[in-house]
């Protein structure tokens, strides 16, 4: 099967973005309305194309639990911190959203219901089913774990067809890209030889849920000219990492 053919029978995916994505690249600010918009448009455009869809985001331009417990604070705390900081992004994606007419819902791994729901996985589905952007926001709502294993986890709760990791580079490698400039671009790889080759594609807790739910990751570039509704609608960008029986 090739890698288009695998990605037209998306109905229903987590689209998995960093908050460092959403910040403007040499500015302080924290969130850039600007690159919110985009985003939003994008996901708008998919919407309408009738796909259900999930978002799971970071919260790393506010702040990130594991640079914190480096320089001294107490991992737990430091990363409970994150976790509030991935639902400012998720307000500020929902407010987007709602401003273009398409239905929302924020839903938090720790509850704070003046501003959100609590997350329920057959409410989440319904939501989706009803035609309204899901946000899962707080992370896993426990420590030690990361926004990646969030997606891996929520993909797989909700019954996503795949998982779209939103990155700064258009694909998976077989080097890093920016020191080796003979780096191979993968179009389609396993998650076999992932580990074979040991490439990077999501932390190792979030890669483990993927391969034992057979859950297929798209990985590519925010960057790119309307690649988010293209990796949403299904066009064949990115690297495509996907089980060995679906090859």
């Amino acid at each position: 099967m090739t890698n288009q053919a695998q990605r037209k029978n998306f109905k229903r995916v987590i689209l998995k973005l960093s908050g460092e994505a959403l910040r403007e690249p040499g500015s302080e600010d924290n969130i850039s309305p600007e690159i919110v918009e985009a985003v939003a448009e994008q996901i708008k455009r998919a919407h309408q194309a009738g796909i259900e869809v999930g978002v799971v985001v970071g919260g790393g331009n506010f702040w990130r639990g594991i640079s914190a417990s480096n320089r001294g604070m107490e991992r737990a705390t430091a990363d409970y911190m994150g976790m509030l900081a991935t639902v400012m992004n998720s307000l500020a994606i929902q407010s987007m959203l709602e401003d273009m007419d398409v239905p929302t819902r924020v839903q938090t791994a720790i509850e704070m219901k003046n501003v959100a729901e609590p997350f329920i996985r057959r409410k989440a589905t319904r939501h989706l089913e009803l035609g309204r952007v899901v946000i899962f926001g707080a992370g896993t709502g426990n420590p030690f774990f990361s926004t990646d294993t969030t997606a891996a986890l929520r993909a797989s709760e909700i019954g996503a067809d795949a998982i779209l990791k939103a990155t700064k580079v258009d694909g998976v490698y077989d080097s890093d890209p920016n020191e080796n400039p003979d780096a191979k671009r993968y179009e389609n790889v396993t998650f076999q030889e992932c580990l074979e080759k040991r490439l990077k594609i999501l932390d190792s807790t979030a890669f483990s849920l993927c391969m034992d739910n057979s859950k297929p990751i798209i990985v590519f570039d925010i960057n790119g000219p309307d690649n988010i509704h293209k990796a949403l609608i299904g066009d064949p960008i990115g690297t495509l990492v996907h089980s060995e029986e679906n090859n």
